[in-house]
């Protein structure tokens, strides 16, 4: 059986006017649309078609959570726990309230994601750039106290634990002045190796002026994508999505350590007690040449393929509970009944018990499903 799924965007302040209206191809309401959420998480479940929602069927039993997501401004710098961290976590604030803004751990498991970029262009932020890297990058940023200062804790032992002492130490509260004299020598810093990464952290600095996660920005690799690309991020890896449309899926969790790049809660401790620090770039995966791609991932609570459809229908094996999400031309999924249910950009089917699906139309798709 298929059913149809749709919900509303979620107005986060990051969120684009635009990215998503064009997508769907109607008028912008002229409010900031972040985020629309194809699950049954119960902060927002899907709508059903003619009534209820999504976790009225699944007993909020689905393993991910899969989004739209549409950003115009930086979201803030996170990592996520792994489940064993996230069973501690949860464990050790059981007595905190839920809306306590003290809270770390919202529930008792992990969250990687998978980001896919649906527009032309997809900025993100992802890991830790390596420590001789980053030196020569603050070699822009001339010889302040600030920058001195920062370099005194990058050189000298291991990469692993220079970036954690200037990561703690930029967020500990105690680093301000420093934090302000490296914002302000971004200004007029130039480097023809760093040109991308300067511009994108002079952007991001005229959007959270005084924030030290925009220093912890400079420490971190800098992402493009292009449409069809991906960066799949584990659990304590540092991240953060500056700008530009994608599909998103995540296991079903809400477990987020914040360090920059917000008002909200930051537990310097706690981040640092989840945090990788070991430097490396982030892998792009890329799409297939062919109809159908599939990015390998090696976690058990989702998968997602990219299938896109030039007028000969295509028969997918799903497995689990399935959805089939449209984000471009015009779909249809038919189920074992052999009735075609169309799916408008912007909205999904969910397969309750299918073991495969037959895809046709001209447009774009994504099959989102349990891990292996």
């Amino acid at each position: 059986m298929l059913l149809s799924l749709s919900n509303e965007p979620r107005d986060y302040a990051w969120g684009s006017t635009s990215l998503l209206a064009d997508l769907e191809g109607r008028e912008s309401t002229g409010v900031a649309e972040a985020e629309v959420w194809f699950g049954d998480h119960a902060g927002d479940p899907a709508d059903i078609a003619g009534g209820s929602t999504l976790d009225a069927v699944t007993e909020g039993t689905l393993p991910y959570l899969l989004k739209l997501l549409a950003a115009a401004d930086p979201l803030s710098i996170q990592v996520h726990p792994t489940i064993t961290q996230a069973r501690d976590g949860w464990d050790k604030e059981r007595d905190l309230a839920a809306d306590d803004p003290a809270r770390n751990y919202r529930d008792a498991n992990h969250k990687p994601e998978l980001i896919v970029a649906l527009s032309d262009r997809f900025e993100a932020l992802g890991g830790l750039r390596p420590v001789a890297g980053t030196l020569r990058l603050l070699d822009a940023l001339g010889a302040s106290s600030g920058v001195r200062a920062l370099r005194s804790r990058l050189e000298g032992g291991s990469d692993e634990d220079a970036l954690r002492d200037a990561v703690g130490w930029l967020l500990s509260g105690d680093a301000q002045r420093e934090v302000d004299e490296i914002i302000a020598a971004l200004a007029e810093a130039s480097s023809d190796e760093f040109d991308a990464e300067l511009r994108a952290v002079r952007a991001i600095a005229e959007r959270y002026p005084g924030d030290p996660g925009v220093v912890v920005a400079l420490l971190m690799n800098y992402i493009v994508l292009g449409r069809g690309e991906a960066i799949f991020l584990r659990a304590g890896l540092l991240h953060a999505y500056i700008s530009g449309l994608g599909v998103e899926i995540m296991a079903a969790s809400d477990n987020v350590l914040r360090g920059g790049l917000t008002s909200k809660h930051i537990d310097v401790p706690e981040l640092l007690s989840v945090l990788d620090t070991t430097p490396a770039a982030v892998p792009v995966l890329a799409p297939a040449a062919g109809a159908v791609t599939d990015y390998p991932i090696e976690v058990p609570d989702f998968a997602l393929r990219r299938v896109v459809l030039e007028g000969t229908p295509l028969s997918m094996e799903v497995f689990g509970p399935a959805m089939v999400l449209s984000t471009g031309g015009e779909v249809s999924v038919t189920g074992a009944d052999g009735v075609a249910l169309a799916v408008p950009v912007g909205t999904a089917a969910f397969a309750i018990d299918e073991t495969s699906v037959l895809l046709s139309g001209v447009g774009e798709a994504f099959i989102a499903q349990p891990g292996s």
